[in-house]
């Protein structure tokens, strides 16, 4: 089963990176007392009592003067999406606000469990005032303060308790792997040509708690799963155009999978988004293979794939372990000697191989 996902939204300045961090018991996301801050990383694992989960911290959900601005709906529908449980921070110190009931009108489609906490609850007297919050319709308000740190044990209980049951699905012995890199290197066009008439496709194991969907297929007797990705299922522009979120639906892959397929666009070269996402599956100790996609595009000389295989050494020294591999899923440019590397790199990670982090 995939590492439940948890992800916190509301309005701005409400302190979902104050209680972010604190769960992460690290200073991840920074914190300011002003709406709409940047966040470099908005994703990390946590655990409580023995469960181990993945946290989310999303940006402030904003109203303009139009009923729902692109950035409300882009960071909502996004957090929605991936999401196991949500958890709805509001803020004791400024009480209900129509900015909260218009979050909870998004909230109230997503047919996800929905926890309201109640930040800035410092003290008997704002605790008293969290009664307002019933009128959002998500159950008991939960009082909480993400400076001292209150109330979280409660909260934390209740996150738990709202994971997605094993689905009763037995395992397999598939290799997993999924493809990963930022918007526009390729995914998609790789996935359907790794899917190609020559592979058989076993069958389409449905998501727990979404819509997603991983795929078998068989290929030389091997049996492969392959975790699905937001380069395989287009929802439209805002998963295409918000980059930043990319890391945090790689993320959800990665957890999932034995083999990292890392796939660079040899048009576009090398982006600081591409070392975000690789650090990430590199961090998660998981077997990764560099696919440079788009190998077709490129005018070449005798020096040019030993000149791009110098510079990705050079842009990623601590993946100096992950194999090369120069493809073009237009024109299926070694795309069929991926599955016999997977396996092969996969069989050497199975026999002891770590890499260095």
């Amino acid at each position: 089963m995939a590492m439940p996902t948890v992800a916190f939204i509301g309005r701005p300045n409400v302190g979902k990176s104050t209680i972010f961090n604190r769960i992460a018991g690290d200073r991840i996301s920074i914190v300011e007392d002003t709406p709409g801050v940047t966040r470099d990383r908005i994703y990390t694992h946590a655990e409580w009592l023995a469960n181990e989960f993945a946290m989310i911290d999303t940006g402030g959900i904003q109203i303009n003067d139009a009923p729902f601005s692109t950035q409300i709906k882009n960071q909502a529908e996004i957090a929605i999406e991936e999401a196991d449980v949500i958890v709805f921070v509001v803020s004791a110190k400024e009480g209900l606000t129509n900015e909260d009931e218009q979050v909870a009108k998004i909230l109230y489609r997503s047919n996800k469990p929905v926890i309201l906490a109640v930040n800035k609850a410092d003290n008997p007297e704002s605790r008293e005032d969290i009664y307002d919050f019933y009128a959002l319709g998500f159950g008991d308000p939960m009082p909480i303060s993400g400076v001292h740190g209150t109330g979280f044990g409660d909260l934390l209980d209740k996150v738990v308790d709202a994971f997605p049951k094993e689905s009763g699905q037995a395992p397999n012995d598939d290799i997993r792997f999924s493809i990963i890199g930022r918007p526009n290197v390729g995914k998609s066009s790789l996935v359907n040509a790794i899917l190609g008439e020559d592979r058989v496709i076993v069958s389409n194991i449905a998501g727990t708690t979404r819509d997603a969907v991983d795929t078998r297929f068989e290929t030389d007797h091997i049996k492969f799963t392959m975790v699905d990705t937001a380069g395989i299922r287009k929802r439209g522009k805002v998963y295409e155009n918000t980059e930043r979120y990319s890391v945090m639906r790689a993320m959800k892959a990665i957890d999932q999978s034995d083999v990292i397929l890392f796939v660079i666009n040899a048009e576009e070269g090398i982006r600081e988004q591409d070392k975000k996402v690789a650090g990430y599956a590199h961090e998660a100790g998981k077997a990764i293979i560099t696919v440079v996609n788009k190998w077709d595009t490129l005018k070449k000389t005798n020096h040019t794939q030993q000149d791009f295989e110098t510079l990705i050494r050079n842009e990623f020294q601590y993946m100096t372990y992950s194999p090369i591999i120069f493809v073009s899923a237009k024109t299926k440019q070694r795309v069929g000697q991926l599955p016999a590397l997977i396996k092969r790199f996969m069989t050497i990670t199975k026999n002891g191989f770590s890499h260095p982090h």
